[in-house]
Parts: structure tokens; sequence; C-alpha cells
């Protein structure tokens, strides 16, 4: 029988139709005796506390558009079950420390993630930017086309190990790449479990791999990190790909070093979003852009629906749940 009292869905509209379409709604409102849908929308901090308090939910389930939770959490309040990943602006360290227990997507995203990681690989391999302003650009066919490389058997270097970095190495088993790993978690036993090397230093994995894969958290220690030395380590012909957070690195500097030509670069994050219309790196024939979309494609926000749902239903059998965010966790989220 359902451990769950009340449950609160807050959901606009759209965020109905991407990650409660279907039977979701219905199997949501299976979970619980009292269930209530809210749409956000219209509501300002103030009068969402009143709401939320007033109808006392022992689990709220919410995507990026709720508000705050209050300081003071109404007394049934156990669990929030969040769709979506950032939690930061959802609720405070202090909140956990009292007890909320606080999911998100987790790793239900990684290997979307990776895909555009391993999108943004082929594309600067096979210097898919070149031949696309070449040809509907400039007139051009494939002048230049034995610069392209392929994946197979490239040394590939990673830098972080998280769950994108780890669906990252799934995607390129098939291309034989051998891999080296840079991130201050991965020890000698978890290194070997992976089939990756421990780079040595930051530099290390700069210099000695052909493909650079930035996925590591953005925090005070790695805010800035990745500096003109180290793109200037990565020899010709090498790639650099972000689909992590863009201030791990010196933006400028990577710019710099991309109009030169001599490396290709990947990049889905950057540090002003949207990316100016005057950026230099608009327009670079060696570099690969998307606009921050490397989290799930709409036709796979079923993934983070499935994901919330198992948690949900192992909560109301009292069983563990995934991704729980601890405040050690939310401390080195961004």
């Amino acid at each position: 029988m359902s451990r769950i009292t009340a449950l609160l869905v807050v959901a606009t509209p759209d965020e109905q139709a991407k990650f409660l379409s279907g039977s979701t709604l219905a199997d949501l409102r299976a979970l619980a005796p009292e269930f209530r849908l809210v749409d956000p929308s219209g509501h300002t901090p103030e009068s969402f506390a009143r709401e939320l308090t007033a109808f006392n939910p022992e689990v709220v389930v919410c995507g990026w558009s709720t508000l705050p939770m209050p300081a003071t959490l109404p007394p049934r309040l156990r669990y929030v079950c969040y769709l979506t990943g950032g939690v930061r602006n959802l609720v405070t360290r202090g909140h956990l420390e009292r007890g909320l227990m606080l999911t998100n997507w987790g790793s239900a995203i990684s290997r979307t993630v990776a895909e555009c990681a391993l999108f943004h690989t082929l594309a600067c391999l096979r210097l898919a930017t070149r031949w696309t302003l070449m040809i509907h650009r400039d007139g051009g066919w494939r002048d230049g086309w034995e610069q392209a490389g392929s994946l197979f058997g490239r040394r590939v270097g990673i830098h972080g190990f998280g769950q994108v970095a780890r669906a990252f190495l799934k995607l390129i088993e098939p291309f034989g790449c051998p891999v080296a790993i840079c991130a201050p978690d991965v020890d000698e036993a978890t290194a070997k479990a992976h089939d990756v090397t421990r780079a040595a230093s930051l530099d290390a994995l700069f210099a000695d791999n052909d493909v650079i894969v930035e996925l590591a958290p953005l925090n005070p220690v790695t805010r800035g990190i990745v500096t003109e030395r180290h793109f200037r380590l990565i020899r010709p012909g090498g790639v650099f790909v972000n689909v992590g957070r863009a201030g791990v690195t010196d933006e400028a500097a990577l710019l710099r070093v991309a109009r030169e030509g001599q490396i290709a670069v990947g990049l889905d994050v950057f540090v002003d979003e949207p990316l100016p219309v005057t950026s230099g790196f608009r327009g670079l024939p060696n570099v690969s852009v998307t606009p921050h979309i490397a989290g799930p494609t709409l036709d796979r926000y079923v993934d983070a629906t499935a994901h919330a749902l198992r948690n949900l239903h192992a909560y109301a059998a009292g069983q563990p749940l995934e991704a729980v965010i601890t405040p050690a966790m939310y401390d080195a989220m961004t």
C-alpha cells in the first residue's frame, strides 16, 4: 500500500506536455489519496508558499518553473522529486540539512549529454562546420579534404568523471580509443574497473591526447582551471569539446587559440548565453557550436519522467532512491 499521504505536482502546461503526457498524470494520481496539480505560472513566491502550506503535501513533484521552496516547509513535506537538473534555485542547503529528501534527474539524461559530446567530437574531426560554410556560403566543395580525420583509434582525454563521462565511455567503445581521465575522485581501482588510465596531471591530459572532452563540474576549485596554456598543449589537428560548464575554462583564451586554426573546438556551453551575435566563435570554420542543448532532446524527456516514477514508487515502498542530493553534492552543483 502506498506510503504517500498527499502528492503535489507543480508544473506549467508546457512542462506537463513535456514530462507528464500520456498516462503519467494518472500514474501520479494513483500514488496518493490526496492529490493536487498546480500551475506555478501565476504564482508569486508568497502565494506559492501559501498554497504549498495549505495543501501540506508529503511529496512534491516539480520542474523548472517551480518557485523556491519557502524557508519553513509544510510539516508533512518529506520528499521533493525534481524532474530536471539544477536544484539551487529550488531548495537551500538548510532544507537538506533539516532532513528534506531531494532527487533530480540524475544519470537519466547522461547518455544524451554524452551523445552531444560525441556529436561535437565527430563534427570536429570530420570538419563539419568547414564543409557547411564552404558548400552553403562560399560555393566550394572539398578543398582540404585530407585534413579531416576519424575517431577510430584516437587517444581521448576526459576532464571529470561523473555520469556523463561514464556514458561517453560507453558510446566510444566501438572506436577503440585509449582513454585517459583527469579527475580527483578517480583512483587506480576506479580506472582499472573502467579500463582507462589516470592522467598524471591536467597538463598531461591536454598534451598527450588527440581529443579532450571537458566534463568537470564547476565549483570554486575548477572555475577557470583550464587556461590558455592547456589549450596550447593540444597538438595541431587536435580537438577540444565542452558540453559541461563553460566557466571551467578561460573562454577568451580558447577563442584566441581557436582563431589560430590549429585545433578544432566543439562547444555547447558559453560564459554568456545566448551567445552574443558579435561573438568571435560565430563563423569560425574550425568551431562546431550548439546552443546549450546537450541535455535531453524533446523525445527523451520520457527518460527523466520514468526515472522520477521509479523513485516515487520506491519512496512509496520504503526503498532506497536514486540520484539523492546530499548537502555535499549540493555544494558541488551549479
